[in-house]
């Protein structure tokens, strides 16, 4: 009689936690759901915060990637002027480095793959790179009026 008295309460021992074992995995994949639903929310936020940020983004600096294509032709067209020359070769290889670099970031800016991961990132090195040939350009200019 003990034997069964010990039998049947750890029968529904076992049975208890099997059921609230159940009620647990059923409970977390329902948690597991609404993780992902919330993270797909937050995601389509995020998009749509960096659609709205890059567009004028790159609509200025596709402002001044078209400036310095102005600049460099202009500087191209000194170049190929009949008579005394006003740059020298290191210079005129400057000229076709800029010309380079510039169209590169025309690229970059056009291939961006909108990441809200990376936008940051991108940003801050893309504008570095910018400031970067505008001090060329500056640098270049000292050089010619010397």
């Amino acid at each position: 009689m003990k034997n069964k008295v010990i039998l049947t309460a750890l029968s529904f021992a076992i049975a208890g936690v099997f059921v609230s074992s159940c009620d647990s995995n059923a409970k977390k994949v329902e948690d597991a759901k609404t993780d992902v639903t919330d993270a797909k929310q937050e995601l389509k936020e995020a998009r749509q915060e960096l659609n709205a940020e890059y567009a004028p983004f790159k609509a200025d600096f596709e402002t001044k990637i078209a400036a310095n294509e102005r600049r460099i032709a202009d500087l191209k067209t000194i170049v190929n002027r009949p008579g005394k020359l006003p740059f020298d070769e290191s210079r005129k290889r400057k000229i076709d480095d800029l010309e380079q670099k510039n169209k590169e970031m025309r690229i970059r800016i056009d291939n961006y793959e909108k990441s809200p991961s990376d936008w940051e990132i991108f940003k801050k090195e893309f504008n570095h790179d910018m400031e970067g040939i505008g001090e060329a350009f500056k640098d270049l200019d000292k050089k010619n009026t010397n």
